[in-house]
């Protein structure tokens, strides 16, 4: 854990000054233009190839543990903020208050929930968003529409790719850092984009999952929401 923020620390420090100044859009390279779409495409074909039994397995669970829908489907914001429905395999009940509002997610998710996001079994589905083009293998994490005009000019910027199944953030701390970290390591990697610098973070990926960590924030079994910016709160206080 100090590792993690000691290199958190390191990027905020590294990016604070960019959130304040002019952003300038990055220009694609030869890698993202011409060869990361085709090989996202084969590398989420070639999973589902290889994955289907776990998939098919996964969703009988799913089924038998929680019931229908075993697809979960969300509207999330991708490539220039242009909405998709994204799918995951459903790790929640859908247990309700006396007002039909959805209880909290720590009552929600049950322990083979918890085991689905731990192995980030709910996430294979995605596979599918993927050869759709919706998403890449390897870009921001696709975060909810709401928080859309909750960011500033800096944080939109991870826009500007396509939102990824695993990301530079997800292998520094996942939900285990601030949002304001993950922005930062989301925006170095849209300047950053490189065919090395993907499988790289594919391969650590694969250790991130096997170890299980990052699953949850300090405080949340998920990670709290994003709520704006200090200097917004701090407007809307007063």
């Amino acid at each position: 854990m100090s590792k993690v923020r000691t290199e958190t620390g390191r990027v905020a420090e590294e990016m604070r000054d960019q959130s304040t100044r002019k952003e300038i859009p990055h220009k694609m390279g030869i890698y993202e233009k011409y060869i990361k779409r085709p090989q996202d495409f084969l590398c989420a074909l070639a999973a589902i190839i290889v994955l289907s039994p776990v998939m098919l397995i996964t969703a009988l669970l799913v089924k038998i543990k929680l019931g229908s829908p075993v697809i979960f489907t969300q509207d999330r914001p991708g490539l220039g903020g242009k909405i998709f429905k994204l799918y995951k395999f459903r790790s929640m009940t859908d247990a309700r208050d006396e007002n039909g509002d959805f209880l909290p997610d720590e009552v929600r998710l049950t322990p083979f929930g918890q085991k689905l996001r731990s192995t980030s079994l709910d996430e294979l589905p995605e596979l599918f968003n993927m050869l759709k083009g919706d998403m890449s293998v390897v870009g921001p994490r696709p975060l909810l529409v709401r928080y859309l005009d909750r960011y500033n000019e800096h944080q939109a910027r991870r826009h500007e790719v396509r939102p990824g199944f695993t990301g530079y953030a997800q292998v520094h701390g996942r939900n285990a850092i601030s949002w304001e970290d993950k922005f930062n390591y989301d925006v170095e990697y849209v300047d950053r984009i490189t065919f090395l610098g993907d499988w790289k973070i594919i391969f650590q990926t694969v250790r991130t999952v096997i170890k299980r960590e990052g699953i949850n924030s300090e405080t949340s079994v998920t990670m709290e929401e994003f709520m704006g910016n200090d200097e917004r709160k701090v407007q809307c206080r007063e």
